[in-house]
Protein backbone atom coordinates (compact mmCIF):
# COMPACT_ATOMS: atom_id res chain seq x y z
CA UNK A 1 0.00 0.00 0.00
CA UNK A 2 1.58 3.50 -1.04
CA UNK A 3 1.34 6.24 1.57
CA UNK A 4 0.63 9.67 0.73
CA UNK A 5 2.12 11.68 3.41
CA UNK A 6 2.99 15.75 3.23
CA UNK A 7 5.46 16.23 5.63
CA UNK A 8 5.43 20.13 5.97
CA UNK A 9 1.65 20.26 6.34
CA UNK A 10 -1.22 18.61 8.29
CA UNK A 11 -3.61 16.94 5.88
CA UNK A 12 -7.20 18.12 6.46
CA UNK A 13 -10.27 15.82 4.98
CA UNK A 14 -13.04 18.58 3.42
CA UNK A 15 -15.71 16.92 3.05
CA UNK A 16 -18.79 17.74 0.77
CA UNK A 17 -21.63 16.79 -1.63
CA UNK A 18 -24.09 14.27 -0.50
CA UNK A 19 -27.09 12.81 -0.37
CA UNK A 20 -29.35 15.53 0.79
CA UNK A 21 -31.53 18.04 -1.06
CA UNK A 22 -28.73 20.40 0.13
CA UNK A 23 -26.29 18.63 -2.13
CA UNK A 24 -25.81 21.78 -4.52
CA UNK A 25 -25.48 24.44 -1.30
CA UNK A 26 -22.91 21.98 -0.07
CA UNK A 27 -20.63 22.35 -3.45
CA UNK A 28 -21.13 26.14 -3.17
CA UNK A 29 -19.80 26.09 0.84
CA UNK A 30 -16.99 23.49 -0.18
CA UNK A 31 -15.56 25.65 -3.16
CA UNK A 32 -14.97 28.82 -1.32
CA UNK A 33 -13.94 26.92 2.01
CA UNK A 34 -11.50 25.59 -0.30
CA UNK A 35 -10.80 28.64 -1.86
CA UNK A 36 -9.80 30.16 1.53
CA UNK A 37 -8.43 27.30 2.91
CA UNK A 38 -5.19 28.04 5.42
CA UNK A 39 -2.17 27.83 3.76
CA UNK A 40 -0.75 26.06 6.91
CA UNK A 41 -2.40 23.05 6.48
CA UNK A 42 -3.31 21.15 3.16
CA UNK A 43 -6.77 20.13 2.25
CA UNK A 44 -7.73 16.65 1.04
CA UNK A 45 -11.12 17.24 -0.72
CA UNK A 46 -13.68 14.28 -0.46
CA UNK A 47 -17.30 14.34 -2.87
CA UNK A 48 -19.65 12.42 -1.51
CA UNK A 49 -21.93 12.25 -4.72
CA UNK A 50 -25.53 12.35 -4.88
CA UNK A 51 -25.41 8.32 -4.58
CA UNK A 52 -23.34 8.71 -1.68
CA UNK A 53 -20.14 7.39 -3.00
CA UNK A 54 -17.00 9.02 -1.93
CA UNK A 55 -14.23 10.56 -4.09
CA UNK A 56 -11.07 12.05 -3.80
CA UNK A 57 -11.45 15.08 -5.73
CA UNK A 58 -8.38 16.43 -7.57
CA UNK A 59 -9.27 19.53 -9.23
CA UNK A 60 -10.06 23.25 -9.04
CA UNK A 61 -12.97 24.50 -6.61
CA UNK A 62 -14.56 26.48 -10.01
CA UNK A 63 -15.01 22.70 -11.04
CA UNK A 64 -16.86 21.74 -7.80
CA UNK A 65 -19.31 24.93 -8.42
CA UNK A 66 -20.37 23.59 -11.49
CA UNK A 67 -20.94 19.65 -10.36
CA UNK A 68 -18.39 18.35 -12.69
CA UNK A 69 -16.74 15.20 -10.41
CA UNK A 70 -13.72 14.01 -12.59
CA UNK A 71 -15.00 10.53 -13.81
CA UNK A 72 -11.63 9.15 -12.86
CA UNK A 73 -11.60 10.10 -9.16
CA UNK A 74 -10.60 7.55 -7.26
CA UNK A 75 -13.12 6.06 -4.55
CA UNK A 76 -12.03 6.38 -0.91
CA UNK A 77 -13.47 5.34 2.42
CA UNK A 78 -12.65 6.45 5.91
CA UNK A 79 -12.28 3.47 7.86
CA UNK A 80 -13.77 3.48 11.02
CA UNK A 81 -10.76 1.60 12.86
CA UNK A 82 -10.40 3.45 15.93
CA UNK A 83 -6.72 4.92 15.53
CA UNK A 84 -6.61 4.70 11.48
CA UNK A 85 -6.75 8.49 11.12
CA UNK A 86 -6.24 8.11 7.57
CA UNK A 87 -8.60 8.10 4.11
CA UNK A 88 -7.78 4.37 1.89
CA UNK A 89 -8.52 4.79 -1.71
CA UNK A 90 -10.20 2.08 -3.16
CA UNK A 91 -8.54 0.12 -6.45
CA UNK A 92 -5.79 -1.37 -7.90
CA UNK A 93 -3.56 1.07 -6.31
CA UNK A 94 -4.72 1.22 -2.72
CA UNK A 95 -3.51 4.55 -1.04
CA UNK A 96 -3.56 5.55 2.26
CA UNK A 97 -3.92 9.14 3.16
CA UNK A 98 -3.05 10.38 6.98
CA UNK A 99 -5.15 12.83 8.25
CA UNK A 100 -4.90 15.24 11.17
CA UNK A 101 -8.64 16.40 11.51
CA UNK A 102 -11.99 16.20 9.03
CA UNK A 103 -13.93 19.18 8.02
CA UNK A 104 -17.68 18.72 7.23
CA UNK A 105 -19.13 20.96 4.95
CA UNK A 106 -22.37 19.06 4.54
CA UNK A 107 -25.29 20.40 5.04
CA UNK A 108 -28.78 18.81 5.80
CA UNK A 109 -29.35 14.97 6.20
CA UNK A 110 -26.29 12.81 6.57
CA UNK A 111 -24.28 15.47 6.70
CA UNK A 112 -25.18 18.01 9.56
CA UNK A 113 -27.38 15.69 11.20
CA UNK A 114 -24.49 13.79 13.63
CA UNK A 115 -24.29 10.61 11.21
CA UNK A 116 -20.87 12.15 9.32
CA UNK A 117 -19.68 13.52 13.25
CA UNK A 118 -20.39 9.89 14.21
CA UNK A 119 -18.04 8.25 11.60
CA UNK A 120 -15.43 10.93 11.90
CA UNK A 121 -15.44 10.50 16.10
CA UNK A 122 -15.67 6.84 15.86
CA UNK A 123 -12.63 6.85 13.71
CA UNK A 124 -10.82 8.86 16.12
CA UNK A 125 -10.19 12.17 13.97
CA UNK A 126 -10.63 15.44 15.58
CA UNK A 127 -13.69 17.21 14.42
CA UNK A 128 -13.84 20.78 12.52
CA UNK A 129 -17.24 21.52 14.18
CA UNK A 130 -20.00 20.08 16.28
CA UNK A 131 -20.09 16.75 17.49
CA UNK A 132 -22.03 14.17 17.24
CA UNK A 133 -24.90 14.47 19.68
CA UNK A 134 -25.21 18.32 18.98
CA UNK A 135 -25.70 17.91 15.86
CA UNK A 136 -28.49 15.25 15.84
CA UNK A 137 -30.13 17.96 18.59
CA UNK A 138 -29.51 20.97 16.60
CA UNK A 139 -30.97 19.17 13.39
CA UNK A 140 -34.20 18.04 15.30
CA UNK A 141 -36.25 21.14 15.32
CA UNK A 142 -38.63 19.59 18.44
CA UNK A 143 -36.09 18.24 20.52
CA UNK A 144 -33.73 21.30 20.61
CA UNK A 145 -36.69 23.40 21.73
CA UNK A 146 -37.59 20.87 24.46
CA UNK A 147 -34.12 21.14 25.65
CA UNK A 148 -33.34 25.50 25.18
CA UNK A 149 -36.91 25.98 26.94
CA UNK A 150 -35.52 24.06 29.90
CA UNK A 151 -32.87 26.67 29.42
CA UNK A 152 -35.82 29.01 30.11
CA UNK A 153 -35.04 30.56 26.81
CA UNK A 154 -38.45 30.97 24.83
CA UNK A 155 -39.57 28.96 22.01
CA UNK A 156 -42.47 29.15 19.72
CA UNK A 157 -45.33 26.80 20.53
CA UNK A 158 -45.41 23.37 18.41
CA UNK A 159 -47.13 19.92 17.62
CA UNK A 160 -44.87 17.10 16.25
CA UNK A 161 -46.12 15.11 13.98
CA UNK A 162 -45.56 11.74 11.90
CA UNK A 163 -46.33 10.27 8.13
CA UNK A 164 -49.31 8.47 8.12
CA UNK A 165 -50.95 8.98 11.35
CA UNK A 166 -54.26 10.91 11.14
CA UNK A 167 -54.47 14.51 11.60
CA UNK A 168 -57.03 16.80 12.29
CA UNK A 169 -57.16 20.64 11.99
CA UNK A 170 -57.40 20.66 16.05
CA UNK A 171 -53.27 20.70 16.03
CA UNK A 172 -53.68 24.46 15.33
CA UNK A 173 -55.30 25.39 18.27
CA UNK A 174 -51.69 24.83 19.77
CA UNK A 175 -50.64 27.06 17.21
CA UNK A 176 -52.66 29.83 16.07
CA UNK A 177 -52.68 31.03 12.63
CA UNK A 178 -50.57 31.64 10.86
CA UNK A 179 -48.33 29.12 11.49
CA UNK A 180 -45.33 27.21 9.66
CA UNK A 181 -45.15 23.62 8.89
CA UNK A 182 -41.55 22.19 8.56
CA UNK A 183 -39.82 18.82 8.28
CA UNK A 184 -38.62 18.08 11.21
CA UNK A 185 -34.99 17.79 9.89
CA UNK A 186 -33.43 19.50 7.48
CA UNK A 187 -31.80 23.01 6.46
CA UNK A 188 -32.33 25.83 3.61
CA UNK A 189 -36.31 25.69 4.05
CA UNK A 190 -36.68 22.71 2.09
CA UNK A 191 -40.28 21.65 2.33
CA UNK A 192 -41.60 24.59 4.57
CA UNK A 193 -44.93 26.17 3.76
CA UNK A 194 -46.18 29.47 5.89
CA UNK A 195 -50.11 28.78 6.61
CA UNK A 196 -52.39 31.27 7.06
CA UNK A 197 -55.78 29.10 6.83
CA UNK A 198 -56.71 25.96 8.30
CA UNK A 199 -57.35 24.01 4.95
CA UNK A 200 -53.90 24.50 3.99
CA UNK A 201 -52.51 22.36 6.58
CA UNK A 202 -52.88 19.05 4.80
CA UNK A 203 -51.24 20.69 1.49
CA UNK A 204 -48.42 21.69 3.69
CA UNK A 205 -47.92 18.43 5.54
CA UNK A 206 -47.48 16.28 2.29
CA UNK A 207 -44.98 18.85 1.11
CA UNK A 208 -42.99 18.88 4.69
CA UNK A 209 -43.85 14.86 4.65
CA UNK A 210 -41.74 14.52 1.24
CA UNK A 211 -38.40 15.50 2.92
CA UNK A 212 -38.82 13.63 6.34
CA UNK A 213 -41.45 11.02 7.65
CA UNK A 214 -41.59 13.58 10.80
CA UNK A 215 -43.57 17.07 10.58
CA UNK A 216 -43.49 20.32 13.19
CA UNK A 217 -46.23 22.80 12.77
CA UNK A 218 -45.07 25.68 14.18
CA UNK A 219 -45.90 29.07 15.79
CA UNK A 220 -45.35 32.03 13.70
CA UNK A 221 -43.78 34.58 16.11
CA UNK A 222 -44.50 37.78 15.02
CA UNK A 223 -41.13 39.76 14.14
CA UNK A 224 -38.29 39.43 12.42
CA UNK A 225 -35.61 37.44 12.07
CA UNK A 226 -32.09 37.98 14.03
CA UNK A 227 -28.60 35.42 13.87
CA UNK A 228 -25.42 35.19 15.36
CA UNK A 229 -22.63 33.31 14.44
CA UNK A 230 -21.00 31.26 17.10
CA UNK A 231 -17.12 30.00 17.52
CA UNK A 232 -15.49 27.72 19.84
CA UNK A 233 -15.99 26.22 23.10
CA UNK A 234 -17.64 27.22 26.34
CA UNK A 235 -15.87 29.03 28.29
CA UNK A 236 -14.03 30.44 25.35
CA UNK A 237 -16.70 31.78 22.38
CA UNK A 238 -16.28 34.09 20.06
CA UNK A 239 -19.51 35.94 19.45
CA UNK A 240 -19.66 37.51 15.47
CA UNK A 241 -22.43 40.62 14.91
CA UNK A 242 -25.94 39.65 15.37
CA UNK A 243 -27.39 40.35 11.79
CA UNK A 244 -30.92 40.86 10.90
CA UNK A 245 -33.09 39.40 8.30
CA UNK A 246 -35.67 42.19 6.52
CA UNK A 247 -38.46 41.13 4.34
CA UNK A 248 -40.51 42.62 2.33
CA UNK A 249 -43.17 39.85 2.40
CA UNK A 250 -43.66 36.01 3.05
CA UNK A 251 -40.31 34.11 4.66
CA UNK A 252 -36.61 33.73 4.29
CA UNK A 253 -37.64 30.74 1.98
CA UNK A 254 -34.96 28.92 -0.16
CA UNK A 255 -35.20 31.42 -3.13
CA UNK A 256 -34.58 34.42 -0.68
CA UNK A 257 -31.94 33.10 1.12
CA UNK A 258 -29.48 32.52 -2.47
CA UNK A 259 -30.70 35.25 -4.25
CA UNK A 260 -32.08 37.79 -2.06
CA UNK A 261 -34.75 39.36 -4.24
CA UNK A 262 -37.22 40.97 -1.88
CA UNK A 263 -35.00 41.05 1.21
CA UNK A 264 -32.00 42.32 2.74
CA UNK A 265 -29.84 41.00 5.43
CA UNK A 266 -28.52 43.71 7.75
CA UNK A 267 -25.34 42.88 9.95
CA UNK A 268 -24.35 44.69 11.85
CA UNK A 269 -28.29 44.12 13.12
CA UNK A 270 -29.54 47.69 13.71
CA UNK A 271 -30.62 47.47 17.39
CA UNK A 272 -29.54 49.51 20.53
CA UNK A 273 -26.57 48.09 22.02
CA UNK A 274 -28.64 46.74 24.91
CA UNK A 275 -30.70 44.72 22.76
CA UNK A 276 -27.72 43.63 20.57
CA UNK A 277 -26.38 42.34 23.99
CA UNK A 278 -29.08 40.33 25.11
CA UNK A 279 -28.93 38.47 21.73
CA UNK A 280 -25.24 37.72 21.34
CA UNK A 281 -26.21 36.77 25.22
CA UNK A 282 -28.90 34.33 23.90
CA UNK A 283 -26.86 32.79 21.10
CA UNK A 284 -24.55 31.85 23.58
CA UNK A 285 -26.40 30.14 25.95
CA UNK A 286 -28.11 28.58 22.99
CA UNK A 287 -24.96 27.11 21.79
CA UNK A 288 -24.04 25.91 25.32
CA UNK A 289 -27.38 24.67 25.94
CA UNK A 290 -27.38 22.17 22.93
CA UNK A 291 -23.70 21.09 23.53
CA UNK A 292 -22.10 22.93 20.55
CA UNK A 293 -18.45 23.04 19.67
CA UNK A 294 -16.34 24.94 16.61
CA UNK A 295 -18.66 26.54 15.05
CA UNK A 296 -22.22 26.98 14.68
CA UNK A 297 -24.73 29.96 13.73
CA UNK A 298 -27.89 30.67 16.00
CA UNK A 299 -31.06 31.57 14.66
CA UNK A 300 -33.68 33.62 17.13
CA UNK A 301 -36.39 35.77 16.13
CA UNK A 302 -37.31 39.21 17.32
CA UNK A 303 -40.88 40.24 18.77
CA UNK A 304 -40.67 43.72 20.48
CA UNK A 305 -37.87 43.49 23.10
CA UNK A 306 -38.45 39.67 23.56
CA UNK A 307 -36.09 37.09 21.77
CA UNK A 308 -37.50 33.59 20.76
CA UNK A 309 -35.24 30.54 19.84
CA UNK A 310 -35.55 29.49 15.81
CA UNK A 311 -32.46 26.90 15.69
CA UNK A 312 -29.06 26.20 15.65
CA UNK A 313 -27.03 25.34 11.70
CA UNK A 314 -24.24 23.35 12.87
CA UNK A 315 -22.70 24.03 9.23
CA UNK A 316 -23.98 26.93 8.04
CA UNK A 317 -23.27 28.00 4.56
CA UNK A 318 -19.86 28.77 3.86
CA UNK A 319 -19.62 31.09 0.89
CA UNK A 320 -17.80 34.60 1.55
CA UNK A 321 -21.49 36.05 1.12
CA UNK A 322 -23.30 33.55 3.67
CA UNK A 323 -24.33 35.19 6.79
CA UNK A 324 -21.56 32.99 9.36
CA UNK A 325 -18.71 34.61 7.25
CA UNK A 326 -20.23 37.82 6.70
CA UNK A 327 -21.21 38.38 10.78
CA UNK A 328 -17.12 36.97 12.25
CA UNK A 329 -16.36 39.41 9.53
CA UNK A 330 -17.92 42.51 11.04
CA UNK A 331 -16.54 41.47 13.99
CA UNK A 332 -13.34 41.90 12.93
CA UNK A 333 -12.38 37.98 11.73
CA UNK A 334 -11.87 37.94 7.77
CA UNK A 335 -12.98 34.50 6.28
CA UNK A 336 -9.62 33.00 5.94
CA UNK A 337 -8.95 33.38 9.47
CA UNK A 338 -12.39 32.01 10.47
CA UNK A 339 -11.53 28.78 8.51
CA UNK A 340 -8.23 28.94 10.41
CA UNK A 341 -9.06 29.28 14.09
CA UNK A 342 -11.80 26.47 13.09
CA UNK A 343 -9.16 23.62 12.11
CA UNK A 344 -6.71 25.12 14.91
CA UNK A 345 -9.25 24.30 17.53
CA UNK A 346 -10.12 20.40 16.42
CA UNK A 347 -6.12 19.90 15.71
CA UNK A 348 -5.31 21.54 19.47
CA UNK A 349 -7.72 18.78 21.15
Amino acid sequence: MTEIINSEKKNIAVIFGGVSSEYEVSLQSAAAVLENFPERYNAVPVWITRGGEWRLFRGEPSSIREDKLPADSPRVILPPDRGAGCLLTLGSSNVRIPLAAAFPVMHGIGGEDGTLQGLIELSGLPLCGCGTLASALCMDKERSHKLVSAYGIAVPRSVLLRKGEAVGEDVLRTTGLPAFVKPLRGGSSFGITRITDAAELHAALEKAFAYDCDAVVEQAIDGVEVGCAVMGERGALTIGEADMIELSGGFFDFEEKYTLKTSRILCPAPLAEELTERVKWTAAAIYNALGCSGFARVDMFLSGSDIVFNEVNTIPGFTEHSRFPIMMKAAGCAFSEVLERIIDGAVRE
